[in-house]
């Protein structure tokens, strides 16, 4: 660890030195106030949306010294991001305080939920090279993205054009990574592409946690002079050393994973001066395969594919009334598997929310419905209510109320293995969450804070009924509060006339579910009660980028750890050096599971952008 901490003082001094004559691009530190939220039907400026939306921009991402997204998420507060190494082999998503089967992603707002399990949610996250902005909306979104929002949802919006360009990137770093890269960018007369190909590999920070990761990304406009036909189409592969990622050491078993994450989508828009209409036709499919013992197929083996085949169009109308926002999603999964057997799920929601404005425009009022239906769990309808008011043109007051639903998925219903046990009787989720926050924005200072609460029924639980007993069976717990506070602040101010920002924040989280079956319940283990985030990016010489991320961490199972990270990005012209140093302090910790997270590390890269 000495010796790592040495060499990035070194680093540091070094590239201080170095004074190269190209400048930077200049980030505008207001616009995040102009960003349109885009997943929703009504498509509003993040200043005037009356809920809890954290924005991840480019250019944060750009500073992160996040690799992945699951790092990147890991430095907003009220995001757990319980990972079980590098590279993001295996991470679970929870938002306030929810289940990984409770939070949504999307992909430019199609929805990537899998009905096998949630374990899998981001094993579809886009590499960074092609995001252009991270929308993170916490608290209960099920009336405006159906039954999986259960406690918030992420979308991921990809770049729009990287003009004609060619990227070519290369890592590498500690534990044999071996990261490389190229993102092409081509504008012709009458169409759009970004293609982006990826290599991710690592002999592993201990044993058996080797990966080899492969990432596929194209997205092309046609018809773009006319009516545009926009196209996504995107393939992952993550083949990876599990050892204790779900069966502790003294079990003794070696285990392997295999996932394949693909998406094909088709969305094009009709436009007028009042109406607007964006159908959408999508295509996913995951496949997951799992060995107990990774030197022996033939001991435990489970083979999953899902497939999700939808049709979805997402309209608003404009009146005196206001905006009225209304869809329908149409789908069916398939799942075939050796272990939860052959199963088959037909879901169709439509949406209907409207936007009121009152008070010249200083008040808005949206009542909204998600109506679903599902062959296996009948009807459900999530009903919901925003409100804001702008006290000032800075300072905006909100508040929202709604109900939220999730069905169980086929591992809770069906698995055995492993310890756990599924349990076809299960019941859906539900819960009825309030919160209420303000937000200040102005072009150097911005500022969110808001506090919750969620009443739940039926959570679904895997417990034991006494120590005895080896096997964890799905189970729905009866009522569970969970209640919270969050709050977020950016700073940006120059020096020597270079943009320097600093970014902090703080979310509370306490629930009851730990008190109802404390020694026998896996629910209740790890959930985050304290997590502070602080990131400082500053620049002090042309050309150089400084960047230190803080996170502390307190669970309720008492643990507490904090981690420290930083980035040095030096460009020169055409070519990009950068050098990012991962838990520098060699903090001991896990975050989920029996996995000890990965020692002090680092990663070298290098990027030329050929014009």
């Amino acid at each position: 660890m000495k010796n790592t901490a040495l060499r990035f003082t070194f680093l540091l001094i070094t590239i201080f030195k170095l004074n190269a004559q190209e400048e930077l691009p200049i980030i505008k530190t207001d616009s995040l106030r102009e960003v349109v939220i885009t997943s929703t039907r009504i498509d509003l400026p993040f200043k005037e949306n009356s809920r809890t939306i954290d924005i991840i921009t480019a250019a944060d991402i750009k500073n992160s010294a996040a690799v992945t997204v699951a790092d990147l998420l890991q430095q907003v507060a009220g995001v757990d991001i319980r990972r079980r190494g590098t590279g993001g082999s295996q991470a679970d998503l929870y938002i306030r305080g929810g289940g990984f089967d409770q939070t949504l992603l999307l992909i430019d707002g199609i929805k990537m939920d899998d009905a096998q399990t949630g374990h899998h949610t981001l094993n579809a996250a886009l590499p960074i090279e092609v995001i252009e902005r991270i929308e993170v909306i916490k608290g209960p979104a099920a009336r405006v993205f159906g039954q999986n929002a259960f406690t918030g949802a992420i979308n991921i919006v990809t770049k729009s054009t990287l003009k004609n360009s060619v990227s070519v990137k290369t890592e590498t770093g500690s534990f044999g990574q071996l990261n490389g890269a190229v993102t092409v960018g081509s504008e012709l007369e009458n169409s759009t592409h970004i293609l982006h190909a990826g290599k991710m590999t690592s002999n592993g920070y201990r044993f058996n946690s080797d990966y080899k990761n492969s990432n596929y990304v194209l997205k092309s406009v046609f018809n773009k002079n006319a009516q545009p036909i926009e196209m996504i189409a995107t393939f992952f592969e993550k083949n990876f050393g599990a050892a204790n990622f779900y069966t502790p050491t003294s079990w003794g078993f070696n285990e392997y994973e295999e996932t394949q994450n693909s998406l094909m989508a088709f969305t094009t828009k009709f436009q007028s001066e009042k109406f607007k209409i964006q159908p959408r036709v999508y295509w996913k499919r995951n496949q997951d395969m799992f060995l107990l013992q990774r030197e022996d197929p033939n001991f435990f083996r489970n083979f999953h594919i899902s497939n999700k085949i939808g049709a979805e169009a997402n309209a608003s109308y404009r009146s005196e009334l206001g905006i009225t926002g209304f869809g329908v999603d149409i789908s069916k999964v398939y799942l075939r598997s050796n272990n939860l057997g052959n199963r088959n799920r037909f879901m169709t929601t439509l949406f209907l929310e409207h936007r009121f404005h009152l008070i010249d425009n200083r008040l808005d009022i949206t009542p909204g419905v998600a109506m679903t239906y599902f062959s296996d769990f009948k009807f459900n309808a999530f009903p919901g209510l925003d409100v804001g008011f702008d006290i000032t043109d800075n300072l905006k007051a909100y508040g929202n109320v709604g109900f939220t639903y999730r069905i169980p998925t086929y591992t809770d219903l069906y698995y055995y293995g492993g310890g756990s046990a599924g349990n076809p009787d299960l019941e859906p989720e539900e819960a009825f969450a309030q919160e209420l926050g303000f937000k200040f924005f102005t072009p150097k200072l911005s500022a969110t804070i808001a506090v919750f609460n969620r009443d739940a029924n039926n959570l679904i639980d895997y417990i034991r009924q006494d120590t005895s007993e080896e096997v964890f069976t799905a189970t729905n717990i009866t009522e569970v509060n969970t209640k919270g506070f969050e709050a977020d602040v950016a700073y940006h101010f120059k020096l020597n006339n270079f943009n320097q920002t600093i970014a902090i924040g703080y979310s509370f989280l306490d629930d009851n579910i730990s008190e109802q079956n404390e020694e026998l319940s896996r629910y209740s283990l790890n959930t985050l009660k304290h997590h502070f985030t602080t990131r400082l990016s500053t620049k002090l010489f042309k050309n150089v980028s400084q960047n230190i991320i803080y996170k502390h961490a307190e669970r309720t199972t008492g643990q507490s750890y904090n981690v420290w990270d930083a980035s040095i990005v030096m460009k020169l012209k055409q070519v990009e050096l950068s050098f990012t140093a991962s838990n520098i302090f060699d903090a001991d910790y896990i975050e989920s599971g029996f996995t000890p997270m990965p020692p002090s590390n680092v990663l070298f890269g290098m990027s030329y952008k050929f014009k």
